[in-house]
């Protein structure tokens, strides 16, 4: 796909000058992985039936209680996503910002040749945004929300992968990935989730009426 790849390209370029100019953070380094394993880990037939409203709804719920104060012993808040096909990998953001740094681009460019694979063109996925525990968890909250959804404005608009078949939600703090340390570097990962078939099928249209033929059929004008 000349397209993807050119915008790949650009991405990749962009990357390259970042390692000069923009320091990666320290535990954050990119762990892009080739299209061909990302596609090997997301090429599964899945289907769930996830309720992103209620998801967040109910992260939001769970902090306004003060609800599982302690990091440690908080339960995740969507179990049900860790048992479908997914990859988890790094992007790197400015400090407190949904603004994505360059040098995260390879890694992005990667999923977007992916997903616009055969194989993987048939499905849709669920982007995922973490946020290690540090700061006023309301504020987590709303910042890893607004980093998926920045995932997803750069595929949909640089990459363009059909903005249909992806969609975007932030979990802040609440499902950690390494509980016993919640201030890690792996708790602010990012997860790409196989949530289930893209329909692409259209609408079947009404069949055209066909014309009544010419000529014989016509009745002849009385005199």
């Amino acid at each position: 796909m000349p397209r993807v790849n050119k915008l790949r390209g650009i991405g990749l370029l962009l990357g390259a000058l970042a390692l000069f100019v923009l320091p990666v953070t320290a535990g954050r380094a990119q762990t892009a992985s080739s299209s061909g394993d990302i596609i090997e880990k997301l090429a599964v037939e899945a289907e769930s039936d996830i309720d992103l409203a209620a998801l967040k709804q109910q992260a939001a719920d769970r902090i306004k209680a003060r609800a599982d104060a302690q990091p440690q012993k908080r339960p995740p808040i969507a179990p049900q996503l860790t048992k479908l096909p997914q990859i988890r990998f790094d992007v790197v953001f400015d400090q407190d910002s949904s603004l994505i740094r360059p040098a995260s681009y390879q890694t992005i460019g990667s999923i977007a040749d992916a997903l616009s694979d055969p194989k993987l063109r048939p499905y849709r996925y669920l982007i995922v945004d973490h946020v290690e525990s540090a700061g006023r968890r309301d504020q987590n909250l709303i910042l890893s929300q607004r980093r998926a959804e920045s995932i997803r404005d750069v595929l949909v608009n640089t990459f363009k992968i059909s903005p249909k078949r992806l969609q975007a939600l932030g979990l802040g703090e609440e499902q950690l990935q390494d509980v016993n340390r919640p201030a890690a570097p792996a708790n602010a990962r990012v997860q790409i989730i196989a949530i289930g078939k893209f329909e692409t099928a259209d609408v079947a249209k009404p069949a055209t009426p066909v014309a009544a033929p010419k000529g014989g059929a016509a009745k002849k004008k009385k005199r």
